[in-house]
């Protein structure tokens, strides 16, 4: 138990009070407001007097009073501490609620506390080598040197980067040089990085529409101005974003599933969107969080591998590969902006931490890191078909699941009867999450569904168990 400091106490009051006095009141005004709580540690009465400037046995009064009231006890060599079965006069007023709409994330957008079945944008956690991790960990902790513990590169560590590098050109078709490849600590930290580099306020941007809730936030927080842009089965209408507005600066899209409904963007609207992109000189920012979960073929090239002109950015993420604890992302730069961006990041708050940096490189560089992603591919075909049977057992016609190439969710179709909105909110308040679709869209659509998750249901029993499960629900 770590002992408070006399700084976390009520400061002493002014007055004719005796020192003692004022010590006595300064603990028993903590332990009724609950800063102090039973079982807590105190400090010794010779470091608390050294600290506060006043005699021992000044100190050693006021503890004999406290204890003698109830309020502490001495436990010996292991110190003295708040009385364990104690309760406070004054219990602290609970803490305010906190939203599971974050502010900052968008209309809409819920972030579930815990672990929940469907929950979206968790990989399967009871599958990740957690042993071999810990061994690399502690392998890297073994050999840390003075330098490790200095400030990291801000644009990553360059083993990270030339293995990120090395990664993405035979997985994905990107060619690029470690100095184009920037490690984030996340989603929101690569676009603040590309929208502080590329952009500025008043910048038109379109965006999918329906479309990942917090990209929107994340323009509006930078004075962008979002613009919708409807998708149909061959992704992203380019047509339709020329005609709402053809002038844009960027565009921030979903290519290899489209982020929520997971159709792939066709050939022809890939290169009508790098021709418009070329001619307007704007800027594609490509999204692949999931690319390398495709079902149906081999995983899609990314759109960043046809861009001849330098016009896209490509944003990954390792924390959906594979935990999201680890809080690693990547942007791969045109090569011309490198070093715009390297100045950038310089300026950039915040960071990725060196030594988790150092695990996943050699993660990595051992090759686990490309034998985890084809487990992962295997087990999640695998899950997927079990959670769509199961459901469908439970459900029948109630929900209808839409066949999709890859992704690691489902969109599960309601009938015109079912709000998702309402159905979802019953299914958080019985400890399950499901995204639902309407709050995914920025223009008004009738387009009711739920986004489930399947990565971590491990059984088409368990699948069909919380299927029944929601069924109670719609007929509630």
């Amino acid at each position: 138990m770590i002992s408070p400091q006399p700084q976390d106490l009520p400061a002493l009051p002014s007055g004719a009070d005796p020192l003692y006095r004022q010590v006595y009141e300064r603990f028993r005004g903590a332990i009724a407001q609950g800063t102090l709580k039973p079982g807590d540690r105190i400090p010794s009465a010779r470091a608390l007097a050294k600290e506060m400037g006043v005699a021992r046995g000044t100190v050693e009064v006021a503890y004999s009073l406290l204890a003698s009231e109830g309020y502490i006890q001495a436990r010996g060599q292991a110190g003295t501490v708040v009385a364990p079965d104690l309760q406070p006069a004054h219990a602290p007023p609970p803490a305010a609620a906190v939203s599971a709409e974050a502010p900052g994330d968008g209309p809409g957008w819920r972030e579930p506390s815990g672990l929940r079945p469907f929950q979206m944008g968790l990989p399967a956690l009871d599958e990740f080598p957690r042993k071999l991790w810990a061994r690399l960990g502690a392998r890297q902790l073994r050999s840390l040197q003075s330098a490790d513990l200095a400030y990291p590169p801000s644009g990553g560590l360059p083993a990270l980067r030339s293995a990120t590098a090395a990664y993405l050109q035979v997985a994905r078709g990107i060619h690029c040089q470690p100095s184009q490849v920037f490690i984030t600590s996340g989603y929101n930290s690569t676009m603040g990085l590309i929208l502080q580099t590329l952009f500025e306020a008043g910048d038109q941007v379109w965006m999918e529409d329906p479309g990942y809730p917090p990209t929107r936030a994340l323009l509006e927080q930078a004075r962008l101005e979002p613009v919708p842009v409807p998708v149909d089965q061959d992704g992203i209408m380019v047509g339709a974003g020329i005609e709402r507005a053809g002038r844009a600066r960027g565009a921030v899209v979903t290519p290899a599933h489209q982020s929520p409904l997971s159709m792939s963007l066709s050939l022809p609207r890939r290169q009508a969107l790098l021709d418009w992109a070329e001619r307007c000189g704007a800027w594609i920012v490509e999204d692949d969080y999931d690319g390398e979960y495709r079902y149906v073929g081999r995983p899609l090239p990314a759109l960043k591998s046809l861009d001849t002109q330098g016009r896209v950015l490509y944003a990954g993420t390792f924390s959906k590969v594979l935990f999201p604890g680890l809080r690693l992302a990547y942007l791969v730069v045109p090569e011309a902006q490198a070093g715009r961006f390297a100045q950038s990041a310089r300026l950039q708050a915040g960071g990725a931490p060196g030594l988790t940096q150092a695990i996943l490189s050699a993660f990595m560089a051992e090759g686990h890191f490309g034998r985890h992603i084809q487990r992962m591919r295997k087990l999640y075909a695998e899950r997927r078909a079990a959670t769509v049977a199961g459901l469908n057992a439970a459900l029948g016609q109630r929900l209808r699941i839409e066949p999709q190439p890859g992704g690691m969710h489902l969109v599960a179709r309601l009938d015109d009867r079912q709000g998702d909105v309402a159905l979802a909110g019953r299914m958080e308040e019985q400890g399950m999450y499901a995204g639902a679709l309407s709050r995914w869209c920025a223009m008004p659509q009738q387009q009711s569904a739920l986004l489930l998750s399947f990565t971590n249901i491990a059984t088409q029993a368990q699948a069909r168990e919380l299927g029944l499960r929601i069924l109670q629900l719609m007929q509630a």
